[in-house]
């Protein structure tokens, strides 16, 4: 069979829906499998007795740290353990002391995973020991305690004198020496299975040069029963039980027409578990980046028990008053979201593909014509020339720069899609190959797959030659610095590999510092796109760069948008994408969004509406279709759906001022920009309001908006927070107090409410992108609680710079007057033309003189509407 009948073979199969037969079961993945059957030998035998315990004679106190030595009876192997504080946080990391081997793989176990998640240059905090024979007192920060028993190993935390964790209470601790085929002894608790070979179909020629790796290790939540965060999953926002079941896996990997009420892997990994309950949140983040599982079974205290293929053993506890404490702590340590391009959180249009320059600028003017304003068209992988990524097609894209001038005057973008998997045989993948700085293979030769070019090599983004070689690429690709509304989208970097097993790289593939791929699979996704974003900053350093990725790891906040990857035009995914943002959002990735319509299918008039209306609240708000899909872009539908969709569109951009400002909030604390009713609501004595994923909040605004995710649905009825007020806000149109939580829905309606107490400021002129609004006035409206009172922000710079002037703007209306005042230095002046208040009637009708502590705001006489 030639190579071109190969790869059309490929890519048939590969474009089936998803098989569950072509991904590992825990029970099928070697690994997994040990772990969950050394767990359950455990749970039946009472008299089961650890055989890890801590050496007391090899503990000592380093400066803020402490270090020792963790040993296993009846084996000659040393752990080596260090406990620290990272911004008044727990940290626990157990490596092994290993002996080479004569192979050219690396035999330590990776402990890099850190330096790719971690936002640069943390310190360590101050904490205080007292040991004594049989366990370790630790107090660090305000109000945090450990106790930590020597053996069997167990850590019980403590959180204002409350017990709130315990790790290792389970004993499930599990760290797989090293040890060889031939002297493999095993306690009767272990199974051998699959230590030295992989007897899955798709993975039998995976060589195991370290043999088993594995860690595991069981932490349980003392009066938590509600869970989050871990994604990604195309999954419920509260976290399941999975006793019995299929445990949630992390292995990014291109799961294509992905299913949902899945635990199955899918595009991205972030390890972190949040838990919640009144006056108490915790944070586990397990510092590791290869395959892993996480087994959960809930109930009055729930248990975890966390599941890796290898490395060290690295996790953070942070235990805090509040889910929005954790997200402050976490951004920390992995880095808060960039202050995106104020372009990117206009609406996005793309499809696989348009055709040719004609037909991109004949979609821009088809969207002036019908009055939709839009700011980025997207190229998938047809614009390059045969599919060879870093270069244009000669004949239908034969001149870009023409392309993007005419975009920019209108303030419009282009994104352009280059993913990791690069097509031999032309100077990109040449020069790869030569400068050696592309993944290699078992044998330590350049690995060749198959991708949508066919025969292709990836380059290899750990190694830190790539980022010079990268720049340069990028440099000559992106045409001129003269042109600034160029942006990339890094795709297929879990990595995709059409021919590899579960349709990723063969896990001993190895990277740069000769570490295996299964060491640093889920990370892998990360360092692509970072590198991209370094490229692009090495060109036009005064930008913000703009890059969308679909593999990411935390830290990815930090350099790329996400979005949730190939699904499907059908409701439930419609209906799913709400919580699997909202998780995203939890665990410090807001940046986030979904398939507008779905890729796969021709969605309806009625749910391509519904999503549309959905979709304005996305953080990333993109529509994408598949190549074979219909083409569907909002001026095709037809009426009355056009002008449903064009308002819904137009809805988003007179928010956006509201997204921005969250967005800068999310810059600088790590808080969501959609936030479930339970973020800030965690003390309600409605325990309902934990499992509501469905309506959110926008940020701080006070905005609460229940999306329509069902089909022929006419009613909606929100879950509200106790002892608040909530205005009618339906399609951003203020309206009267609610005095019911149901209420009739039109196919034309956003259910949208405000609450009492808020003050939110608009831009309601119709512009064709984000950057024509840049001078536009803003309309307040204040809508007052019940004392009378309202306040709120907006956040103002040039809505492009890394080191833009900016200002933050404080509203505060309070006995009848509205006070401005604000911090920052930014030069446009800032017009309000009018304000609506609403509630003043039972409060005070009149409107008193407004107060303005800036010169460089204007309120020219605006017109005061008292509803």
């Amino acid at each position: 069979m030639n190579l071109q009948l190969v790869t059309i073979f490929i890519l048939i199969n590969y474009c089936l829906a998803v098989k569950d037969y072509l991904f590992k079961s825990c029970n099928q993945n070697g690994f997994c499998h040990r772990n969950r059957h050394y767990a359950n030998q455990i749970s039946l035998d009472s008299n089961f007795q650890s055989p890890y315990y801590i050496d007391f004679n090899q503990i000592k106190i380093d400066g803020d740290k402490l270090r020792g030595t963790v040993l296993k009876i009846g084996f000659d192997v040393k752990f080596p353990f260090e406990i620290s504080v990272i911004e008044n946080s727990f940290r626990f990391q157990l490596d092994e002391i290993r002996n080479p081997i004569e192979h050219f793989v690396n035999h330590n176990r990776y402990n890099e995973t850190s330096k790719w998640a971690f936002n640069k240059d943390l310190s360590n905090d101050k904490a205080d020991y007292k040991i004594n024979d049989d366990q370790i007192l630790m107090t660090y920060s305000d109000n945090h305690e450990v106790i930590i028993n020597l053996n069997p190993i167990k850590f019980t935390f403590y959180y204002k004198n409350e017990e709130v964790l315990l790790i290792n209470d389970k004993q499930f601790l599990l760290v797989e020496h090293q040890r060889s085929i031939e002297n493999n002894k095993l306690l009767p608790q272990e199974s051998s299975f699959n230590m030295f070979s992989d007897d899955f179909k798709d993975s039998k020629s995976d060589k195991l040069p370290l043999g088993p790796e594995s860690i595991g290790l069981d932490f349980t939540l003392l009066g938590f029963n509600n869970l989050y965060g871990i994604p990604e999953h195309a999954d419920s926002m509260l976290l399941k039980d999975t006793s019995g079941k299929e445990p949630y896996r992390f292995y990014n990997v291109d799961i294509f027409e992905y299913e949902t009420d899945s635990r199955l892997p899918m595009y991205g990994s972030i390890p972190l578990l949040t838990a919640v309950k009144k006056d108490v949140s915790i944070g586990i983040f397990w510092v590791n980046s290869a395959d892993s599982y996480i087994d959960i079974k809930k109930g009055k205290d729930s248990t975890i028990h966390w599941i890796s293929e290898n490395g060290i053993l690295d996790f953070i506890i942070f235990i805090k008053d509040t889910p929005k404490e954790i997200n402050q702590v976490y951004g920390k340590i992995t880095g808060f979201t960039q202050l995106p391009l104020l372009s990117s959180l206009g609406y996005h249009q793309c499809r696989w593909n348009y055709n040719d320059i004609k037909d991109v600028l004949e979609v821009s003017a088809k969207f002036d014509e019908f009055e939709i304003p839009f700011d980025t068209i997207w190229l998938d992988i047809e614009y390059a020339d045969n599919k060879k990524y870093l270069t244009w097609d000669p004949q239908n894209f034969g001149k870009p720069d023409e392309m993007l001038e005419v975009l920019e005057r209108t303030g419009r973008n282009l994104v352009a899609i280059i993913d990791p998997h690069i097509k031999t045989g032309y100077f990109v993948s040449d020069a790869i190959i030569s400068k050696n700085i592309g993944m290699k293979d078992n044998e330590d030769n350049t690995y060749r797959g198959h991708c949508w070019p066919g025969e292709s090599i990836w380059i290899d983004t750990l190694n830190p030659k790539s980022q010079k070689f990268w720049d340069d690429v990028h440099k000559t690709f992106m045409i001129s610095d003269n042109h600034k509304n160029l942006h990339l989208w890094n795709d297929m970097n879990e990595p995709s590999v059409f021919n590899g097993p579960e349709t990723s790289a063969p896990k001993d593939n190895i990277h740069y510092g000769q570490w295996e791929h299964r060491s640093i699979h889920n990370v892998f996704g990360l360092t692509y796109h970072e590198t991209t974003y370094n490229s692009m900053l090495s060109r036009l350093p005064e930008q913000r760069p703009f890059i969308l990725t679909r593999s990411y790891f935390s830290g990815s906040q930090r350099t790329a948008a996400m979005w949730t990857g190939d699904n499907m035009s059908k409701w439930e995914y419609l209906k799913v994408s709400i919580p699997m943002i909202l998780t995203s959002n939890i665990v410090g990735m807001p940046f986030a969004g979904a398939d507008v319509g779905g890729f796969f299918g021709n969605p309806s008039k009625e749910l391509l509406t519904r999503w549309y209306q959905a979709g304005i609240w996305y953080p990333f708000f993109r529509a994408h279709a598949h190549i074979d899909s219909r083409r569907r872009e909002p001026y095709l539908i037809g009426e009355p759906y056009t002008s449903y969709i064009r308002d819904a569109i137009k809805l988003r951009y007179s928010l956006l001022p509201i997204f921005y400002t969250a967005f800068y909030q999310a810059s600088i604390s790590g808080s969501p920009i959609l936030k479930p009713i339970f973020y800030d609501y965690y003390n309600s004595t409605n325990s309902n309001i934990f499992e509501i994923e469905d309506e959110f909040f926008l940020g701080d605004s006070g905005i609460l908006v229940k999306p329509i995710t069902d089909e022929e649905a006419n009613e909606v009825e929100f879950v509200l927070p106790e002892n608040e007020i909530f205005y009618q806000f339906t399609n951003g149109i203020i309206g009267d107090k609610i005095n019911s939580s149901k209420f009739k829905v039109g196919i034309n309606d956003i259910p949208m409410l405000l609450k009492g107490g808020s003050i939110i400021a608009k831009k309601e002129r119709y512009r064709r992108s984000s950057k024509l609004m840049k001078h536009d006035p803003y309309t307040l409206i204040i809508a007052l609680n019940i004392q009378g009172y309202a306040n709120g922000q907006l956040y103002v710079d040039d809505g492009e710079s890394i080191d833009s002037e900016f200002k933050m703007i404080n509203f505060e209306f309070e006995n009848g007057k509205l006070s401005v005042n604000s911090t920052g230095d930014f030069s446009l002046p800032i017009e309000i033309e009018k304000a609506i208040i609403v509630g003043a009637n039972e409060v005070d009708p009149e409107l008193g003189p407004v107060t303005i502590e800036d010169e460089k705001l204007v309120i020219k006489n605006p017109r005061v509407i008292i509803c």
